[in-house]
């Protein structure tokens, strides 16, 4: 059945010049302060034999809102397998807590990673103040493959191990599925990556499923990632010149938007807004722009504190 499956796969591929779509989990957790605080993202990888692959967050849908704790394990996951099938087809399974309070939660920081075909050429777009920057990736993965094997749902896999954005990571590969890519930057394996984590077990990235979809044939098929790119609107950079960035932008979270104002010429205007008091009298309370910097820098500095251990380190040292 899983060989027919694949095989329907890449013939329709191939005919019909259709996307092969990875649905992954993406399990981590953001604080390095507070490991209770697990987050999951549902993660999508299309894969264009042709040109390439995006990878990107699926943020257009949540599967469940809340979960029941009042039922049965089994009939739990029952509950959770239909929702997945019915949104996604094509099922694997694996493993669901029913005592999480969200299955899926949209996590604080959006990115979309593209690989070009054939050597790979890794991007990452990801936004940063009021700006939005195409990044190239400059470090080259190198794999160790070991002989150790892994059943992985349906899937036959092998071990490999390599260190990338100062993480060193275990990946859990299958020929079975013979496109040599896989979440996020991760590439150039004899096969498709099954599962991957760093030797934290702070970032675990799951296949959950796959199916083919029309390229280009409704609105939702088509990746934003791929949208934003013919737009032309992101900044392309180095690595080096975005961690540059960044570094600037957790000094003062505001300067993205100081720059935008001033370049319209504003003098900082002061807003009114007229307040009615509990005994009926009216009183002025003035809000400066000055006023607004400095909520945008608290507000960044908490999310900053709870944002401490990103998937790669090597982003913020």
């Amino acid at each position: 059945m899983k060989k027919n499956v694949l095989l329907f796969m890449l013939l329709s591929v191939c005919i019909n010049a259709q996307i092969n779509r990875f649905f992954y989990e993406y399990k981590y957790i953001p604080d390095i302060n507070n490991k209770s605080d697990v987050k999951r993202d549902l993660m999508v990888l299309d894969i264009d034999k042709k040109n390439g692959s995006y990878y990107y967050k699926d943020k257009h849908r949540q599967i469940v809102d809340s979960l029941k704790k009042d039922i049965s394990d089994s009939d739990f996951e029952n509950e959770i397998k239909d929702k997945i099938t019915k949104e996604y087809g094509n099922y694997k399974s694996y493993k669901i807590d029913k005592n999480e309070t969200k299955l899926f939660t949209i996590g604080k920081k959006d990115y979309k990673v593209i690989k070009k075909y054939p050597d790979y050429k890794t991007y990452i777009i990801e936004a940063l103040s009021i700006d939005t920057y195409k990044v190239l990736e400059d470090q080259k993965i190198v794999w160790k493959i070991f002989p150790d094997k892994q059943k992985i749902g349906e899937y036959n896999t092998q071990k490999a191990t390599t260190n990338f954005g100062g993480r060193q990571w275990t990946a859990w590969f299958t020929t079975e599925i013979p496109f040599q890519d896989g979440p996020y930057k991760f590439y150039g394996l004899p096969g498709l990556i099954i599962k991957i984590e760093d030797a934290t077990a702070s970032h675990i990235i799951t296949l959950m499923g796959n199916k083919a979809v029309q390229g280009g044939d409704r609105e939702e098929d088509i990746p934003d990632n791929l949208a934003s790119v013919i737009n032309g609107n992101e900044i392309e950079v180095t690595k080096e010149k975005f961690k540059k960035l960044s570094e600037d932008y957790n000094k003062d979270p505001s300067l993205g938007l100081k720059q935008l104002l001033n370049s319209f010429g504003s003098n900082a205007n002061i807003s009114t807004k007229i307040i009615t008091n509990g005994n009926g009298t009216k009183q002025a309370e003035e809000t400066t722009m000055n006023d607004v910097y400095k909520l945008i820098e608290k507000s960044a500095k908490e999310n900053q504190k709870k944002d401490s251990n990103p998937i790669e380190l090597d982003l913020v040292k």
